[in-house]
């Protein structure tokens, strides 16, 4: 059963890609984007992942990012150093943290992704996000969940297909401490 908003965020553990424990439970009383990525080489993930990274910079004062991979950490270290991330990226290796948040899995939401996001992935391996080894489940569909400083989900979306996110305006509102009305849309 997928997670809906206010839920209390399941806490976890897990290592960043620095080999640094991290610890949810630390990020109480800070508003965060909690966003869930496919394998490590993932084109589309890796450019959502640059591009949360510059929407970072414009509110970092008041926001943090957590991104999870279902991954193994020494994969991971081979694809996420590149982005130089100001947020912890973390390997998910056993796929637990994924189970605790009922990240969702669709063969059909591969195939839209690579049918419908063509120009996003395209771009994506221009900027060289070339899936080269796939090591991971390769079904996974992403999530975000955005979380309040009291560790109470606000919005948790589930992605459709394999680069569908929730949209960085509603990021930036939620970081920015613009209340966000969650009416249940699923948005393009």
């Amino acid at each position: 059963m997928k997670l809906i908003n206010g839920l209390k965020a399941p806490a976890f553990r897990l290592t960043d890609i620095h080999t640094q424990p991290f610890d949810s439970e630390n990020l109480k009383g800070k508003r965060y984007l909690l966003t869930f990525y496919r394998f490590a080489s993932c084109p589309f993930c890796n450019l959502r992942l640059h591009q949360v990274i510059n929407e970072y910079k414009k509110y970092a004062d008041e926001f943090e990012v957590v991104a999870v991979f279902d991954a193994k950490l020494e994969n991971l270290q081979k694809y996420a150093p590149r982005h130089q991330a100001p947020f912890p990226i973390l390997a998910d290796e056993d796929k637990s943290i994924h189970r605790l948040y009922q990240i969702e899995h669709s063969f059909l939401g591969v195939l839209k992704g690579m049918v419908f996001r063509f120009p996003s992935l395209m771009l994506a391996m221009l900027k060289g996000y070339i899936p080269w080894r796939i090591k991971g489940e390769i079904t996974a569909m992403p999530a975000d969940f955005l979380i309040d400083e009291n560790g109470i989900i606000q919005t948790a979306y589930y992605g459709k297909d394999e680069g569908d996110h929730i949209a960085l305006h509603r990021v930036k509102q939620f970081a920015q401490r613009r209340d966000i009305i969650d009416i249940g849309f699923q948005e393009v």
